[in-house]
């Protein structure tokens, strides 16, 4: 259970940290924000997401937290830490949402002060829209959260950052290594949007809204990407993404091998696989 005399800053005031703000102040928590932007800052204002936030000079919200979420990309949040995790007080737990966790986890928790515990985790409940204003399309009840705890990480903090997923609404958690994450994002998650991208940009598609069916609709569905931000999780995470990308060409291959071969057996054989593997994954 969280407690709600605790201070909660939300440094990254977009889609997932807009909505960690929304739910946590709509729950009573005390909840201040930091963000660049003054029009991001002015709607979450606004709209009653934070009590308190500021685009500079915001040390004292960073001294006064006694929890932090990190709603920054990867490189951001590096370069943030080195420059103002020296205002982070002995004693705060802190969390992030970042996408990959190999060459961040361990880096932030070293930058940090004594006594700062970082424990990285990832909510997967991000949309092909961006930005605080979709923050309220953002539903975490049928999402997963993902808790990467290392070595450093002590049973409070895993405890807390559980008990913030739950608050939070997310029914299932669980805990992974960050390279483990990280080779299991690789295909759910990242391969993903590389197949949806590829088919986009395979021909041009211009002319295909006017007489396109459900099936391209759902399967492009999250070709509508964050540019900057899924270039960054690509390539911090390329030697799984590649993989990934290699047993799929590999699998696309055998299929367009059996077309050649007229082997309609085989076709049969690999959506029978198909219909039961995706019945099973229903079934969860």
């Amino acid at each position: 259970m969280l407690d709600k005399s605790k201070n909660y800053l939300i440094v990254g005031l977009g889609l997932l940290g807009g909505k960690y703000a929304q739910v946590l102040s709509q729950k009573g928590y005390n909840v201040t924000g930091i963000t660049h932007s003054q029009a991001t800052l002015d709607y979450a204002l606004q709209h009653d997401y934070i009590r308190a936030g500021k685009n500079a000079d915001f040390e004292d919200l960073i001294r006064a937290a006694d929890c932090i979420v990190f709603g920054l990309y990867p490189t951001v949040l590096l370069e943030w830490v080195a420059q103002y995790g020296q205002y982070i007080r002995p004693g705060t737990m802190v969390t992030d949402v970042s996408g990959v966790k190999r060459g961040v986890v361990e880096p932030v928790q070293a930058a940090l002060p004594d006594g700062v515990e970082f424990i990285a985790s990832h909510p997967m409940a991000g949309r092909e829209t961006s930005g605080i204003a979709h923050s309220a399309e953002v539903n975490f009840a049928p999402a997963n959260f993902i808790i990467t705890p290392t070595d450093k990480n002590t049973q409070a903090g895993i405890d807390w950052c559980h008990a913030l997923a739950e608050e939070l609404g997310f029914k299932r958690i669980t805990i992974l290594t960050p390279a483990e994450h990280d080779y299991m994002i690789g295909y759910v998650s990242q391969l993903c949007h590389a197949i949806a991208v590829s088919l986009m940009c395979a021909s041009d598609n211009t002319e295909l809204a006017k007489y396109t069916g459900d099936s391209f609709r759902d399967l492009t569905r999250i070709a509508h990407i964050n540019d900057k931000m899924w270039a960054e999780l690509f390539l911090w995470n390329k030697d799984n993404l590649i993989s990934e990308i290699d047993m799929f060409s590999d699998a696309l291959q055998s299929m367009r091998e059996k077309l050649v071969q007229d082997d309609r057996e085989g076709l049969e054989e690999m959506f029978r696989l198909s219909t039961e593997r995706r019945s099973a994954f229903d079934k969860k």
